[in-house]
């Protein structure tokens, strides 16, 4: 948000660096980011004053070329000209040596002495483009022959030289959404902390009655979005451009100044963050206004000439006859508008209820200025106020005359709401021994009113712009903004006591695994929750009835929740490769999001699962002087997840499956019981296809809520180094394709009695030489008793137990 420091002194009289107010504004709760000069022209016009042409005469050895005397107040100097309207007895703008000119176009200048065609120069008479004035080239700037010569041009323009000040508003404080907001706050705090009185001055407004002209109707249809509707008849109006002082402010801001009635809406819009809007009254037709809801798919004509086919909760501000002129608290239409014709206009000001405005805006992708404000809240008392400044600014600029008494329609009121607040936890809270007679101060400068007050607590009550005070803590925190954050006095003792506690810490781990992938060369990444559909089309394993739709979203094609981690995923990586990262490690904890269908229409059933997804792409290490660069293959993703489940103390699995799920052109997971805790492989071309990756992708997928669950079970123990050898047996397996490596696993746990230590697979092989539906395992055990030392006897028992039981239960064939 952005503050004109000479606006806000139009409030407050104030007279503190500008460094002081920085500190001041950021200390209760107003952030400043930034702050910059501003100069209303591009310069300030310094150096540049008001002369008199005495002489001219044309140039000896140019045609085009003057030589002209000009009086500049304390000075008679020569300066040739090439502008073909100047003349004896004008009154000009002349920059003299060493003036710095700063024009529309190209870089800024110095007028330096110089001899043109032979003759002395000492300045510049200028054209109102090469000083910052205009786009005119025509010739030299031509004053009123009144102007009094040495007059300072920034003195006869007007410059105004300011200070922007770029305020990052929380979204809670809708208060401080204005010139008045932030006036009132800093009054507030001036007050408490200088010991002076520092007194918000409003600015002057209209007076007008209530009674209506019953010639011209104001109805509102939908009360519930929108609960107050003021409205004022205004004709005679001439519309033109802005006087200065008004282009300045906004200016000053970032707001471009466009006319006096538009700008004065805008006005009004930035000093009480109240949205208006004004409509030519000969284009509202049959003498009325309807603020209602239209039929869907109804087609409106926007103020940018584009078509809006509107939605069914759209409020919208009608003429009697149904005409849809203004998407209400959003957008205006294409005719009823301020035109440079319009003569008579019907000013509104409305409070209209947040949510409605913010489901219509991001529907409609129509992010306005006005919009922002009646999302986040307005005040809601405040509509009929900025109404009436808006109408003595326009009764005083535009000449024009009230035709009419104020349209109010009021269906609910908005009061003052309670909340109580004990004294002694203002220090329990904030550590501050500020005193009950500070307290109240700070309370009455803030206008929360204290209804009832004893020794022990106070029941208040907070004003309804206060949108962000409904707590006993929130009052707290705001005598704490005022009284001053810096003021708290720090201990010179800190007391801590030390606890144990055995809970299970999920963020431990989570930092444990993040730290582990850190060191493997990943980078962690976050991406939106938020995707496209027709990502979640291409996966025909998941039903669109499981899907989370939004309601509303600025954009259209981002509509779903997530419900896996893989397209939002492979947009990273994507937008990695494309910079020229080709060698990519990127990891994510996230949530994918489902829902069962219900029966009852307002009722289904909505999960959330936490993930942690990888994915690596390129190659796994990088090229060196000594080392060869090795691309990643499957062996190293899994690796990678053995490593991370190691390092958690999950070992030991129930099962493997290398069935390959849709994304997969082939994947292994790891399961306990039926639940699958990772999955990872390589991902289908199909998929990476549509983020045009030309490179191998691979996917690690772990279900983070089960490896939580495991990990609260797992009870870290120690063992010492075992005394005993350890003896390893080889067998080959001629098995048929279809058996998976965890049956042999199986058999052999079973039938290993409690020396088999470990059993892996350290090869396969597959020939037509020994069938096209067979396959050869090669298999290692591992044999170990801590209690002696083996003897070949004892594991040839075994050996012989799991070569009958392969050759029953598998018809392997020992090779």
């Amino acid at each position: 948000m952005k503050i004109s420091l000479n606006w806000l002194k139009s409030y407050l009289n104030i007279d503190i660096s500008i460094d002081e107010l920085q500190h001041l504004l950021t200390d209760i709760g107003l952030e400043v980011e930034s702050i910059e000069p501003f100069e209303s022209i591009k310069g300030g016009l310094k150096g540049l004053v008001v002369g008199h042409v005495v002489e001219r005469e044309k140039h000896a050895d140019a045609d085009k070329l003057s030589v002209c005397k000009v009086d500049v107040g304390s000075e008679t100097l020569q300066i040739v000209c090439g502008a073909p309207n100047v003349a004896a007895g004008q009154k000009v703008i002349v920059a003299q040596v060493g003036t710095k000119v700063f024009p529309l176009s190209g870089g800024a200048f110095e007028i330096k002495r110089a001899k043109i065609r032979g003759v002395e120069s000492a300045g510049m008479i200028c054209a109102e483009d090469e000083i910052g004035l205009g786009t005119s080239h025509d010739g030299i700037l031509i004053l009123e022959n009144n102007t009094q010569v040495g007059t300072l041009a920034a003195d006869l323009f007007e410059v105004e030289n300011d200070h922007v000040i770029e305020i990052g508003l929380t979204p809670n404080r809708t208060d401080a959404f204005s010139h008045i907001g932030v006036a009132r706050d800093l009054a507030a705090a001036l007050t408490f902390r200088k010991k002076q009185d520092f007194t918000l001055q409003l600015p002057r407004c209209a007076t007008l009655g209530k009674e209506k002209n019953t010639e011209f109707t104001v109805t509102v249809e939908n009360t519930k979005a929108c609960p107050k509707y003021y409205g004022v008849i205004i004709n005679n109006i001439k519309v033109e451009a802005s006087p200065i002082w008004l282009k300045n402010r906004l200016k000053t801001i970032g707001v471009k100044p466009i006319n006096n009635i538009v700008d004065i809406t805008n006005f009004v819009l930035h000093e009480y963050g109240q949205p208006l809007h004004a409509f030519d009254l000969s284009a509202i037709k049959g003498n009325g206004i309807i603020v209602k809801n239209v039929a869907a798919k109804t087609k409106f004509i926007a103020l940018d000439n584009t078509e809006i086919a509107l939605d069914e909760e759209d409020l919208m501000i009608c003429d009697s006859e149904g005409n849809s002129m203004c998407i209400a608290g959003v957008y205006g239409g294409a005719n009823s508008g301020v035109k440079n014709d319009t003569t008579a206009i019907f000013l509104e000001s409305a409070y209209f209820d947040p949510k409605t405005i913010r489901r219509t805006s991001t529907r409609h992708g129509l992010r306005t200025d006005a919009a922002t404000h009646f999302e986040k809240g307005i005040d809601p008392n405040i509509s009929e106020r900025a109404l009436l400044r808006a109408v003595h600014l326009i009764s005083e600029i535009a000449n024009s005359e009230v035709a009419s008494e104020i349209y109010t329609i009021e269906n609910k009121t908005f009061e003052h709401f309670p909340v109580s607040l004990t004294y002694d936890n203002v220090k329990r809270l904030t550590g501050a021994d500020i005193s009950r007679d500070d307290i109240n101060k700070i309370l009455s400068l803030l206008e929360i009113k204290i209804q009832k007050a004893n020794d022990e607590q106070a029941d208040l009550l907070v004003p309804p712009y206060r949108t962000d005070v409904t707590r006993e803590a929130d009052v707290i925190e705001d005598i704490l903004r005022i009284y001053g954050f810096n003021n708290i006095v720090i201990p010179k003792k800190i007391n801590a006591s030390i606890s144990f506690s055995s809970a299970f810490d999920s963020h431990k781990l989570y930092n444990q695994t993040a730290d582990a992938l850190v060191n493997f060369g990943f980078f962690e990444m976050m991406n939106n929750s938020i995707t496209k559909s027709k990502y979640q089309e291409k996966l025909t394993q998941q039903s669109p009835e499981n899907w989370v739709r939004l309601l509303s979203s600025i954009n259209a094609e981002l509509d779903v929740l997530r419900n896996n981690m893989l397209f939002t995923g492979l947009e990273s990586v994507a937008h990695n490769i494309n910079h020229k990262n080709t060698n990519v490690k990127l990891f994510e904890f996230g949530k994918t999001y489902s829902k069962a269908p219900s029966d009852d229409i307002n009722t289904s059933n909505y999960t959330e699962i936490n993930h942690l997804s990888i994915f690596v792409s390129g190659n796994k290490s990088a090229a060196n002087w000594n080392t060869v660069a090795k691309k990643t293959d499957f062996y190293y993703i899994k690796s990678i997840v053995d490593s991370i489940l190691s390092k958690i103390g999950i070992s030991a699995f129930d099962s493997y499956d290398n069935d390959a799920s849709e994304i997969f052109q082939y994947a292994l997971s790891y399961k306990k019981g039926e639940k699958k805790l990772v999955e990872f492989g390589k991902i289908h071309s199909t998929y990476t296809k549509l983020f045009d990756i030309k490179q191998d992708v691979f996917f690690i997928d772990f279900n983070w809520d089960r490896i939580t669950q495991l990990a609260r079970k797992n009870n870290v123990s120690y063992s010492e180094i075992p005394k005993y050898p350890s003896i390893k047996r080889d067998l080959a397996l001629l098995l048929d394709k279809k058996i998976k490596f965890d049956e042999v696993k199986a058999i052999a746990t079973k039938f290993g009695k409690k020396i088999l230590r470990n059993i892996e697979l350290f090869d396969i092989y597959e020939d037509e030489k020994i069938g096209k539906e067979n396959k050869s395992y090669a298999v290692s055990f591992t044999f170990r008793d801590d209690t002696k030392t083996l003897q070949d006897t004892d594991i040839e028992s075994i050996m012989k137990k799991l070569i009958q039981e392969y050759q029953t239960q598998l018809n392997a064939v020992i090779r």
